[in-house]
């Protein structure tokens, strides 16, 4: 089982910055990977950025390309988005999530976390 608890949401002015965590406990996915999704109201659940915990492949969404970055601190079982440039369109709950393989869609996803709101004010 693992546990994934996300923080760093909040409510920011358009061309403002935040920082994501989630914290993953539990058993480790030494060769697995985790990821950032959101989901606006009324839309699907998409994914945002992705990374594999040795680091070696990333994925990001066309939508964010340039403006988030997806890191990991294996030490600290921690991922990371930083996002910068906020539009008032990236306002949703972001999910950390977590799988065996590049999550770059739920179906791949094991472990999904409570979520956060991020809110982008014009």
């Amino acid at each position: 089982q693992v546990q994934l608890v996300e923080s760093g949401g909040g409510l920011v002015q358009a061309g403002g910055s935040l920082r994501l965590s989630c914290a993953a406990s539990g058993r480790a996915f030494s060769s697995g990977a985790v990821g950032w999704f959101r989901q606006a109201p009324g839309k699907e659940r998409d994914v945002i950025a992705a990374i594999r915990w040795s680091g070696s492949s990333t994925y990001y969404a066309d939508s964010v390309k340039g403006r988030f970055t997806i890191s990991r601190d294996n030490a600290k079982n921690t991922v990371y988005l930083q996002m910068n440039s906020l539009k008032p369109e990236d306002t949703a709950v972001y999910y950390c999530a977590a799988g065996r393989v590049l999550v770059t869609t739920p179906k791949l996803v094991d472990y999904w976390g409570q979520g956060t709101q991020v809110t982008v004010s014009s």
